[in-house]
């Protein structure tokens, strides 16, 4: 990157290159919690659970809400390879609720414990497409 205060960032989904781009400030959902990431970050990998990323081009926040992945963080680059993106406007609410029940009442099911991840991970998705809506 020619700017110093800025750094690669990649989301890549298994469908489509999201974005690749500058960037000067990155947000994602770590699995420990809401990571930053600023131009020359030290080097980590780090799972991303569903939820809410920001990041930010020139002076403007982007939006997105991932799936499930992973990052790589580097010095002047982030990859992050997750299972969805979307932003807020393509989010189709009633249908992101009526997933939201289904997972509930699965996860209210007796399940072998594959399913039972697989009804947390829907749940989680979908909670993270409701939780655009403010």
């Amino acid at each position: 990157m020619d700017n110093p205060k800025h750094f690669c960032l990649e989301i890549i989904t298994p469908t489509k290159q999201f974005y690749t781009g500058p960037a000067k400030a990155l947000i994602l959902p770590a699995v420990d919690g809401q990571m930053g990431v600023y131009a020359n970050h030290e080097p980590v990998v780090t799972a991303i659970e569903p939820g809410q990323l920001y990041y930010q081009v020139d002076e403007e926040w982007e939006h997105v809400v991932v799936g499930a992945g992973f990052a790589e963080i580097k010095p002047d680059c982030a990859i992050l390879l997750v299972s969805t993106a979307e932003r807020p406007e393509e989010i189709d609410f009633n249908r992101a609720q009526e997933a939201k029940k289904r997972a509930e009442e699965r996860l209210r099911q007796k399940q072998s414990i594959h399913e039972y991840y697989h009804s947390k991970a829907a749940l989680a998705r979908a909670m993270a497409r409701l939780k655009t809506r403010k």
